[in-house]
This record gives C-alpha cells, sequence and structure tokens, in this order.
C-alpha cells in the first residue's frame, strides 16, 4: 500500500516558494563555483602558454575564457589580443582590441589594453615620448612601449612613478610593465614590493603579478616570501600566485605541512582549481582537521572528481562530510551521479545523509527519483521533505505526481 502524504505540508509547500527560491539560488550559486573553475583551469592553460611562448595556443585558450563570459571574460579578451600580436597576427590582434573596447569600456584592463595598442603602433614606426605626454596615464602607456625598445630609459622613469604622489592605480599599472621585464632592476624592484620591503601598499599586487608572469624564478622568489612571512592574508596571495603560475608542486608542499588550518584549506582549494584530482585524495586520506576535510572536499568538487566523491559518500564516517559529499554529487548533474544517488538513499541509515540525497536529488532536478522516494518512503517526514522538493520543480513527473495526490 503506497503511503499517504499529509495534504497540510504539501499546501504549505506549494503557499512557500520563498525557502524554494534559496534552495536554487545555492544550486545556481554551485553551479557558477563549476563554471568558473573550468574557467581558471583554461585561463591558467592560456597562462602557461604564454610562459612557453606558444602565442597560437595561449590565443585560443583565452578566447574559450572570453567565449565562457565570467570574471575573467575582459582580461582573456586582453590577452588574446597580446598573444595574437606576438605571434605576429597584427591585423587579427587589432581587431581583438576594438572588440574589447565595444564590449569593456570600463574594464580595469583598458590600461594595458591602451598600451598594447601603442606598442603595435611603435611597431608599425610610430614612436611615443614619456616627456611628451602631460596626463600621467599616458604617460605610463607611452613608458610600457618604451620598455620593449629603449628599457634602459623606461625603468628609471617607472621608478620615479612608483617613488612619486601619483595614484595607487597608476602605481600599480607601472608594477604590471615592470612585471613583464626581463631586466634584472626591473626583477629587483617588483621583488622589493612582493617582501613587503618596499610600497607596502602594494605588495598583493605584486606578488599577484609573479605569479601572471610565470618562470623558475619568479615561483623561487614567491616561495622564499611565503617561507619568511607570519602574514596570514600574504600567504594566501602567495598560493593563489602558486595556482595561476601553474605551480601544484609548492601548493601540494604547503597543503600538507603548514601548520595554519586554513592555509591547507586554501592550498586544497587551488589545488582543486587545478584539477590536482589524485594530490587531493593523498591530501584527504592523511588530513585530521574536519573543517580542512571540507576544504578537500570542495576542491574534489571542482576539480571535477566525482568517483572521489563517492567513494567519500559511501565510506566517510564523519556524517557532516558524507553529506557535505553527497551534496556536491548532485551538482554533477542525473547522467553522471542520479543513479548512485538512489541507491545509496536505499542503503542509507544515516537520516542527516538521506536528506542529503534528497537535496541533490532536488538540485539535479531528478523528479523521477523523489517521485520513487514520496511514493515509497515510510519514514513521514522524509516523504515530506521530498513532496516539498517537488512542488517547487518545474518537471511534468513532478506536477503529474502532485496533483495525484491532491485528487485523493
Amino acid at each position: 500500500m503506497t503511503p499517504r502524504i499529509p495534504i497540510l505540508p504539501l499546501l504549505l509547500a506549494l503557499a512557500c516558494p520563498g525557502t524554494a527560491a534559496v534552495a536554487v539560488e545555492t544550486a545556481d550559486h554551485e553551479q557558477r563555483d563549476t563554471r568558473g573553475a573550468r574557467e581558471a583551469e583554461l585561463y591558467e592553460k592560456g597562462t602557461a602558454a604564454l610562459d612557453e611562448e606558444e602565442w597560437d595556443e595561449a590565443a585560443a585558450a583565452f578566447h574559450r575564457v572570453a567565449q565562457l563570459g565570467g570574471e575573467k571574460a575582459d582580461a582573456a579578451l586582453y590577452w588574446v589580443a597580446y598573444a595574437l600580436n606576438k605571434g605576429g597576427h597584427k591585423s587579427e590582434a587589432i581587431t581583438t582590441l576594438r572588440g574589447f573596447w565595444e564590449k569593456y569600456p570600463k574594464s580595469r584592463w583598458k590600461k594595458e589594453a591602451r598600451a598594447l595598442e601603442l606598442e603595435m603602433r611603435q611597431g608599425r614606426g610610430r614612436r611615443s615620448n614619456p616627456d611628451s605626454e602631460s596626463d600621467e596615464e599616458l604617460k605610463l602607456i607611452a613608458i610600457n612601449s618604451l620598455m620593449h625598445s629603449e628599457p634602459e630609459k623606461a625603468l628609471p622613469l617607472l621608478e620615479k612613478i612608483l617613488n612619486g604622489s601619483g595614484s595607487e592605480e597608476l602605481k600599480e599599472r607601472a608594477l604590471f610593465v615592470l612585471a613583464q621585464s626581463p631586466s634584472p632592476r626591473a626583477r629587483q624592484i617588483i621583488a622589493n614590493v612582493a617582501r613587503g620591503s618596499a610600497h607596502p601598499d602594494l605588495q598583493e599586487k605584486a606578488i599577484h603579478y609573479l605569479g601572471v608572469f610565470r618562470g623558475k624564478e619568479n615561483r623561487q622568489l614567491l616561495e622564499e616570501i611565503y617561507r619568511s612571512s607570519t602574514n596570514l592574508e600574504v600567504k594566501e596571495k602567495i598560493l593563489h600566485a602558486f595556482m595561476v603560475s601553474g605551480d601544484r608542486e609548492r601548493l601540494l608542499t604547503a597543503a600538507r605541512t603548514e601548520k595554519h588550518p586554513e592555509l591547507r584549506g586554501n592550498a586544497a582549494h587551488q589545488l582543486g582549481v587545478m584539477g590536482a584530482r589524485p594530490e587531493l585524495w593523498e591530501l584527504y586520506r592523511v588530513e585530521k582537521d574536519p573543517d580542512v576535510k571540507e576544504e578537500i572536499i570542495q576542491g574534489m568538487f571542482i576539480a571535477g572528481d566525482a568517483e572521489h566523491l563517492l567513494e567519500l559518500a559511501r565510506v566517510e564516517k564523519n556524517s557532516d562530510l558524507r553529506e557535505e559529499a553527497v551534496q556536491k554529487l548532485g551538482l554533477f548533474g542525473q547522467q553522471r551521479t542520479g543513479a548512485t544517488l538512489v541507491s545509496m538513499y536505499r542503503a542509507e541509515t544515516d537520516r542527516g545523509v538521506r536528506e542529503a540525497v534528497i537535496q541533490a536529488l532536488f538540485v539535479q532536478n531528478n523528479a523521477r527519483a523523489l517521485v520513487d522516494i514520496a511514493k515509497t518512503e515510510k519514514d513521514r517526514e522524509l516523504r515530506e521533505e521530498a513532496v516539498q522538493k517537488l512542488s517547487v520543480m518545474k518537471n511534468k513527473e513532478a506536477t503529474d505526481y502532485l496533483l495525484e495526490l491532491l485528487k485523493d
């Protein structure tokens, strides 16, 4: 005999869309995390190609990032133009920059785009003189162009900007130009800023640029700063820079040996962005702190590691962590994990985990599985939970079942 569902909870569920909106918003947020992870993966691929001077590969990777339309879209479009120009495709680079101006007129990368445009003009025989510019921003653009032709003249001008009374934004742009220079003096300047021994207000930007403009020396410098610093925020910025630079080895070392659990968790998150599935599984098996383990689970999700999340959902002894793993499994979609979640629900005895499975099935829009739970579940509260989820799903199977209930 099919267990009856009380009509009052059903009507209440239908009348309370606010709770459903929160659940849907949560699901949307997690899905945006997935898109963000894909964006970060492609962005990393593009920066790696830049580091190896594989210009065509870099342009292709950044083009895909721009197409995703995420937070890095404007930066990616700039790097497309940059890579095209470096690869000898100046006409295509100019066309790309025109698209950049049309789509992102207020982008924080607009100054770099102007500098690149100025550099391409110079390549066509049109030179700029920094001293002839009255506006500081235009002067910096001219210096950026000069760095490619006469760097020994540009460096003193950049140092003057850093030590002057100009805006912080202008000084950040000066750092950006210095970060692209192979000059030992330029490297010394940006290293001093990254260590915090000069211009401490620009330290975060210097660390970021050391990650963006990769290289063995930059990664070594970041490691030295990480070891010597006691500032938690600075260390977190360096971990992010390791991710940007593609340095899995140093991130894994931090995740294994860092005494501060928050930093271990942060390192695990960055490894997830890099898709480091084997490393994250190894970390999870030796980690003792539940909060750090939760961060590792988040890293596994970002890395797309459904297989290990499935194993954790089955065997993890900590019920909170099992529920976290189940929640992440729901975000992989019906085709990949739907059947497994249904199987888990049938075999599971922990109430909290069963509730997490219902939530995961809801996130997947898996109405068929929820209808089955509503029809067969003997626990009244779990049946009501399934019905409440069905009541806010735009799904024919869900609607048909709800109409069937109301007819009884």
